[in-house]
Protein backbone atom coordinates (compact mmCIF):
# COMPACT_ATOMS: atom_id res chain seq x y z
CA UNK A 1 0.00 0.00 0.00
CA UNK A 2 3.15 2.33 0.84
CA UNK A 3 4.62 1.97 -2.31
CA UNK A 4 1.55 2.90 -4.70
CA UNK A 5 0.80 5.68 -1.89
CA UNK A 6 4.37 7.48 -2.70
CA UNK A 7 3.78 6.56 -6.02
CA UNK A 8 0.70 8.45 -6.11
CA UNK A 9 2.17 11.23 -4.37
CA UNK A 10 5.55 11.38 -7.08
CA UNK A 11 2.84 11.83 -9.67
CA UNK A 12 0.98 14.72 -8.01
CA UNK A 13 4.29 16.01 -7.20
CA UNK A 14 5.60 15.50 -11.66
CA UNK A 15 1.96 17.27 -12.24
CA UNK A 16 2.69 20.29 -10.65
CA UNK A 17 0.65 19.10 -7.56
CA UNK A 18 3.33 20.17 -5.26
CA UNK A 19 1.41 21.14 -2.13
CA UNK A 20 -1.10 17.47 -2.32
CA UNK A 21 2.06 15.80 -3.06
CA UNK A 22 3.62 16.81 0.44
CA UNK A 23 0.47 16.35 2.26
CA UNK A 24 0.87 12.73 1.55
CA UNK A 25 4.43 12.37 2.24
CA UNK A 26 3.99 14.13 5.69
CA UNK A 27 4.20 11.13 7.55
CA UNK A 28 3.59 7.81 6.44
CA UNK A 29 -0.03 6.32 6.81
CA UNK A 30 -1.06 3.39 8.30
CA UNK A 31 -3.10 0.56 7.40
CA UNK A 32 -5.32 -1.51 9.53
CA UNK A 33 -7.35 -3.62 7.44
CA UNK A 34 -8.74 -1.55 4.96
CA UNK A 35 -8.84 1.81 6.76
CA UNK A 36 -6.22 3.85 5.73
CA UNK A 37 -5.14 6.48 8.59
CA UNK A 38 -3.05 9.62 8.05
CA UNK A 39 -2.46 12.59 10.84
CA UNK A 40 -1.90 15.78 9.25
CA UNK A 41 -0.76 19.20 11.22
CA UNK A 42 -3.72 21.34 10.64
CA UNK A 43 -7.59 21.46 9.96
CA UNK A 44 -6.19 23.73 6.58
CA UNK A 45 -4.01 20.83 5.17
CA UNK A 46 -6.99 18.03 6.44
CA UNK A 47 -9.46 20.63 4.17
CA UNK A 48 -6.64 20.55 0.81
CA UNK A 49 -6.46 16.86 1.59
CA UNK A 50 -9.96 15.96 1.50
CA UNK A 51 -10.42 18.00 -1.81
CA UNK A 52 -8.32 15.56 -3.95
CA UNK A 53 -8.70 12.78 -1.72
CA UNK A 54 -11.10 10.42 -4.22
CA UNK A 55 -8.70 10.42 -7.16
CA UNK A 56 -6.31 8.93 -4.31
CA UNK A 57 -8.67 6.53 -2.91
CA UNK A 58 -9.65 5.36 -6.53
CA UNK A 59 -5.66 4.86 -7.58
CA UNK A 60 -5.05 2.77 -4.41
CA UNK A 61 -8.20 0.81 -5.29
CA UNK A 62 -7.24 0.05 -8.60
CA UNK A 63 -3.39 -0.76 -8.07
CA UNK A 64 -4.33 -2.95 -4.49
CA UNK A 65 -7.56 -4.42 -6.50
CA UNK A 66 -9.50 -3.94 -3.24
CA UNK A 67 -12.45 -1.86 -3.33
CA UNK A 68 -13.20 -1.32 0.56
CA UNK A 69 -10.02 0.76 1.17
CA UNK A 70 -11.19 3.74 2.98
CA UNK A 71 -9.18 6.85 4.25
CA UNK A 72 -9.12 8.69 7.76
CA UNK A 73 -7.67 12.33 8.61
CA UNK A 74 -6.80 12.68 11.88
CA UNK A 75 -5.44 16.03 12.61
CA UNK A 76 -3.01 16.18 15.00
CA UNK A 77 -1.58 19.52 15.45
CA UNK A 78 1.63 18.46 17.63
CA UNK A 79 2.93 17.96 14.34
CA UNK A 80 3.28 21.11 13.37
CA UNK A 81 6.44 22.37 14.52
CA UNK A 82 5.33 25.98 16.52
CA UNK A 83 8.53 26.64 17.97
CA UNK A 84 9.45 30.55 17.32
CA UNK A 85 12.56 31.33 15.50
CA UNK A 86 14.83 34.43 15.86
CA UNK A 87 16.62 35.94 13.10
CA UNK A 88 19.90 33.52 14.01
CA UNK A 89 18.01 30.42 13.98
CA UNK A 90 16.63 31.45 10.70
CA UNK A 91 19.96 32.36 9.27
CA UNK A 92 21.40 29.30 10.67
CA UNK A 93 18.51 27.37 8.69
CA UNK A 94 19.73 29.38 5.36
CA UNK A 95 22.92 28.50 6.14
CA UNK A 96 22.09 24.79 5.89
CA UNK A 97 20.21 24.84 2.51
CA UNK A 98 22.61 27.27 0.67
CA UNK A 99 26.33 27.63 2.52
CA UNK A 100 26.82 30.27 -0.15
CA UNK A 101 24.47 32.61 2.35
CA UNK A 102 27.32 33.22 3.90
CA UNK A 103 29.10 35.29 1.04
CA UNK A 104 26.09 37.33 0.11
CA UNK A 105 25.96 38.23 4.02
CA UNK A 106 29.73 39.18 3.75
CA UNK A 107 29.65 40.74 0.68
CA UNK A 108 26.89 43.24 1.39
CA UNK A 109 27.83 43.70 4.52
CA UNK A 110 24.78 42.28 6.29
CA UNK A 111 24.24 41.56 10.11
CA UNK A 112 21.67 39.40 11.14
CA UNK A 113 20.85 41.49 14.44
CA UNK A 114 19.01 44.51 14.28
Amino acid sequence: MLLYWNKYAQRLGEKGFKIMESLLLINDPVLDGTKITIELPNEGSKLDFEKEMHGLIGYLRGHLHNHDITIEVIVNESIENRRSFNDQDRYNRLHEINPNIDLLRTTFGLDINH
